[in-house]
C-alpha cells in the first residue's frame, strides 16, 4: 500500500520506471538545443526559452514549447532531452495534483523542488548513458512565502537558488555573462524592471544567444515565430503573446531606440 499522497509510489507500484534502466543502446541521434533563462523582475520571475529542437546538426522542430506550466504558480523550463523533459513535466503535474486531492492543500514549494530533483536523480542512469539527459530551470511563486523564486538542476538532481536569475542549455554561457553586467551595472536591476522591459530584455538575450550558437533558435518574423515568455505573479502565470512579442521586438530590439 503506497503512502497516502505519494505519487512516485503509486508509480512504482504499477511498474513505472522513468528513463533507462540500464545501459544505453544502439547508438542514436536525439533531439537536444536550447537556451532557457528565467530572472526576478518587479512583479514577479519570467521564464523565457527559444523554440528550436536539433538532432546532431539537423534542425528538427522550430516550434517547440521548452517552458512548461505545471501547476498555477509554476513552471519547468527544459534543457536536454524534450521526451524525457516532457515525461518530467507530465509527472510532476499529475503529482501535484494528485497530493492537492489526497492532501486537501497545496504541495508546498519546497516539496516540489525535491519531486523534480528526485525525478532527475531516478534518471542518472540515462543521462550518464546519453540518452535522456535534462538540466532544468524550476520557477514559480511561493504563495506560503509570497516570493517568487528560480532553481536551476544539474543532470544528476542537485538544485541550486538562482537568487537573482538562471540560465540553462547550450547558448546559455553567451547570456549569463550579459545577466550580470545588466543586473550589476544597469540602468537599473532586474528585479525593478517592470513587465515589458522584462520581455525585451528577454528577446534581446535570446536574440543574442542564437546570434553565437547555432543551436538556438532565434526569431522568424517571416514564419511569425517568436520565443516562449511567461510571467508568474501571486496571481498565476501568463504567457506575453506573439503578436505583443512582434511589436516589442520591431519597435525595441530590431532597431534601436
Amino acid at each position: 500500500m503506497g503512502m497516502q499522497g505519494d505519487f512516485y509510489q503509486l508509480l512504482r507500484e504499477q511498474g513505472y520506471v522513468l528513463g533507462m534502466p540500464g545501459p544505453a543502446g544502439a547508438r542514436q541521434e536525439l533531439t537536444t538545443a536550447t537556451t532557457i533563462l528565467a530572472f526576478k523582475y518587479r512583479d514577479g520571475v519570467l521564464v523565457a526559452g527559444d523554440r528550436r529542437a536539433t538532432a546532431g546538426n539537423m534542425v528538427m522542430y522550430d516550434r517547440t514549447d521548452k517552458v512548461l506550466e505545471i501547476d498555477r504558480h509554476s513552471v519547468m523550463a527544459i534543457a536536454g532531452v524534450p521526451a524525457t523533459a516532457y515525461e518530467m513535466a507530465r509527472i510532476l503535474e499529475h503529482s501535484f495534483k494528485y497530493y492537492r486531492r489526497t492532501q486537501l492543500q497545496e504541495l508546498s514549494f519546497e516539496g516540489k523542488l525535491r519531486a523534480l530533483s528526485k525525478l532527475l536523480k531516478d534518471n542518472v542512469a540515462a543521462a550518464l548513458a546519453g540518452t535522456g539527459a535534462v538540466a532544468p530551470i524550476f520557477a514559480g511563486y511561493d504563495v506560503g512565502q509570497e516570493a517568487a523564486k528560480i532553481y536551476f538542476y544539474d543532470i544528476l538532481g542537485a538544485e541550486f537558488e538562482g537568487v537573482e536569475y538562471a540560465v540553462s542549455g547550450s547558448g546559455s554561457p553567451t547570456i549569463r555573462g550579459i545577466l550580470h553586467y545588466l543586473n550589476t551595472w544597469g540602468e537599473q536591476p532586474l528585479s525593478a524592471m517592470p513587465e515589458e522591459q522584462a520581455a525585451v530584455q528577454a528577446l534581446r538575450l535570446l536574440t543574442s544567444a542564437a546570434e553565437f550558437d547555432s543551436a538556438t533558435g532565434g526569431v522568424n518574423r517571416e514564419a511569425g515565430l517568436y520565443p516562449v515568455i511567461k510571467f508568474i505573479t501571486a496571481g498565476g502565470i501568463a504567457m506575453m503573446p506573439d503578436l505583443r512579442l512582434r511589436s516589442l521586438f520591431e519597435s525595441k530590439v530590431s532597431r534601436r531606440t
